[in-house]
């Protein structure tokens, strides 16, 4: 807390220590009290200072430079309202005899949520001529607080938040939750009491780990292939649980002694981030993420987007005046698994101040983060920033009053479905300490809705579990939103599919057809399931085919539509990779209409795709088209959804020599 008090205490150290400024006071004895008393707060004996603060009053009741210091006293000791008082005194003797003290009794008025009060004391330090401009956007961002948080105590938003109970919670404290976009597994650090090997208590931060089983949380437990005998913090799981993101320090120890890590990793210095990536059940080793992520500056609280690609962490960084904030960055990997160099996001979202426990939600368009520099209830409060449609990240909402307080709120965490929120506090009724609450989130605050498809991927012969590259594709734009892989051990995959649009999803592996799905989200009444599918590949042989789904032509027409580029360039991919692979295209109809009118439409569905594909440099000699009209249905005709299922485009392996 001292740091607040610098200011103020420069000019009176310095005119203690015999500067050109004189002392308000005349009086010898009070002068000698005060000096004592700066002797005594040097020192950290603060009850001392106050008394010989207290002596220099009695001695002169006008000594202004006392009054002021008295108040710099009380705040260092968290004493709010009585240094507001030491303040109001001192305006009193000589109004403006140090104009610094408006800003800080504002302040303290702000955090003890005294608005009216406050703003005529910013406005009042504001009208002095020659003001520091960093002093000045201080003031100016408490006057705009005050303002909001005025208006935000008349219209609290709903918050009703409840303990996680004991399957997560414990005396030990809880803190910096991450979550599965399936919402079924629950990540926390937790702070525990320890003895070191030489019988010394010390505090270790471990991660804990919980499922959802049968509507409740299983007894958490610790994810020992991760902990250590040092602190892990700060965690991240991707969207499919497959990679764990996280923060690890420098240990304290002997000088030259850089590098050494909590439990003797290696790092840049200060604290890095590490990644750990999960083989069957098993997260396995972590490693440095190394340059240009991890730096000699401190990088901590990752949060990893469900695109899988990109990470969102804090920095740290010092100015040339030594002076330092956190900042949110972010930075993107490529199919080579280089990431790229971080950048700072705009400053629509970072300030001058501090931005810290940034949270990407499965959307991949709503960031939560929490902040100090843009107007709010004093602290740290919780943001939310929409992404716009250029791509650049909106004006950051405020998530209101109670959920934010005169205190510090941050590490929210949004579940999945974007109606519930975690956070750490340590309000009265808990287990110990922090404990992690859950709360609705109010409609306004929450993120695009999402669904999922999860399932395994296997060999359709071998039953083997696969590991295979995933990729959801916008049809729209034919630009890839999401990039993953299955699971190597066991085959496991999850891919986020966020409402909203309509997407292709191609699954492939070398050695294999590639596998197609389509998902109509464009009305995201359809988004309210997960889609839960197992994927069979099959090896490249004389024989095999593949649906094409999402190859799109206008009603009774065999045009192709511009959505069905992103599934052809995916077909034109395989061609080129398998070079003595020849196949033949063949269209497919319901049974409503003619049957001369269903083989003459198949034909020339069949046909177009032929002609785009040589479009594309793909030899003729290696293709071939034909349309089998109603002939040969893979459903029902009886009902749309069989109907639907028969008008398809395929193409199958003539041969692979």
């Amino acid at each position: 807390m001292r740091k607040y008090l610098l200011p103020v205490l420069f000019l009176i150290i310095l005119q203690a220590h015999g500067q050109q400024r004189k002392y308000s006071s005349n009086n010898p004895r009070a002068v000698r009290s005060f000096q004592n008393a700066i002797r005594c707060f040097d020192k950290h004996y603060d009850n001392k200072a106050i008394e010989n603060l207290r002596d220099a009053l009695k001695e002169d009741p006008r000594f202004v430079d006392a009054q002021i210091m008295m108040a710099n006293v009380y705040e260092a000791q968290h004493q709010d309202i009585k240094a507001i008082e030491s303040y109001r005194l001192a305006f009193k003797i000589n109004p403006d005899y140090f104009p610094n003290s408006y800003l800080s009794v504002g302040r303290l008025e702000f955090r003890t949520l005294q608005y009216d009060s406050a703003k005529v004391h910013l406005q009042k330090f504001l009208s002095y001529a020659g003001i520091p401009a960093e002093l000045s956007d201080k003031a100016k961002l408490l006057l705009k607080s005050c303002d909001f948080a005025m208006e935000a105590i008349r219209h609290p938003v709903p918050f009703n938040p409840l303990n996680m109970g004991d399957s997560i919670n414990s005396a030990d404290e809880e803190y910096f939750p991450a979550i599965t976009a399936d919402g079924k597994t629950f990540l926390f650090t937790r702070r525990l009491k320890t003895i070191d090997e030489f019988g010394h208590k010390k505090m270790q931060e471990d991660f804990y780990v919980s499922n959802f089983v049968k509507n409740h949380w299983t007894k958490a437990k610790p994810l020992e292939e991760i902990n250590t005998t040092g602190n892990e913090g700060a965690p991240s799981l991707s969207a499919d649980g497959q990679y764990l993101f996280f923060a690890a320090c420098q240990d304290a120890g002997e000088p030259g002694d850089e590098g050494k890590y909590s439990g003797n990793r290696k790092g840049k210095g200060s604290c890095d981030i590490f990644i750990s990536k999960k083989t069957g059940d098993q997260y396995n080793p972590p490693r440095n993420l190394e340059s240009p992520i991890n730096t000699g500056l401190w990088e901590s609280q990752p949060s990893f987007s469900s695109d899988g690609r990109t990470l969102y962490f804090i920095r740290k960084a010092q100015s040339k005046d030594g002076k330092s904030n956190r900042d949110i960055y972010e930075t993107r990997i490529d199919d080579s698994s280089h990431w790229s160099e971080p950048v700072r996001l705009s400053d629509s979202i970072n300030t001058p101040g501090n931005e810290e426990s940034v949270f990407i939600h499965p959307d991949n368009q709503t960031l939560y983060f929490s902040s100090d520099g843009h107007p709010g209830m004093g602290g740290l409060d919780i943001f939310m920033s929409k992404r716009q449609a250029d791509g650049s990240w909106g004006v950051p909402v405020n998530l209101g009053y109670p959920i934010n307080t005169a205190d510090d709120e941050n590490s929210l965490l949004v579940s999945p479905a974007g109606d519930v929120a975690y956070f750490a506090s340590d309000r009265t009724g808990g287990k110990g300490g922090l404990d992690l609450y859950q709360f609705d989130l109010y409609p306004e605050a929450r993120p695009e809705k999402i669904t999922y498809m999860k399932g395994k991927v296997f060999d359709a012969t071998s039953r083997q579990p696969l590991m295979a590259n995933f990729e959801l594709i916008d049809l729209a734009s034919g630009k890839p939103v999401v990039r993953s892989t299955s699971n190597s051990g066991n085959g496991e995959f999850l891919v986020c599919v966020p409402a909203g649009k309509n997407y292709a999803l191609n699954v492939s592996k070398d050695g294999y057809l590639f596998y197609s799905e389509n998902f109509e989200l464009k009305n995201p009444k359809n988004a309210k399931e997960p889609f839960l599918k197992d994927v069979p590949m099959h090896a490249i042989k004389a024989g095999e085919s593949v649906i094409l789904k999402n190859i799109f032509y206008d009603t009774d027409a065999f045009n192709i539509k511009d959505e069905s580029k992103a599934e052809l360039g995916k077909l034109i991919l395989f061609l080129n990779k398998n070079l003595k692979v020849k196949i033949e295209i063949s269209g497919h109809t319901d049974n409503v209409g003619s049957k001369q009118h269903n083989q003459t439409l198949s034909e020339n569905r069949s046909k177009a795709v032929y002609d785009f594909l040589v479009t594309n440099k793909i030899p003729v000699t290696r293709l071939s088209f034909k349309g089998y009209g109603d002939t040969k249905p893979i459903a029902s005709n009886d009902k749309e959804e069989g109907r639907a299922q028969n008008r398809r485009t395929e193409f199958v392996i003539v041969s692979v020599n």
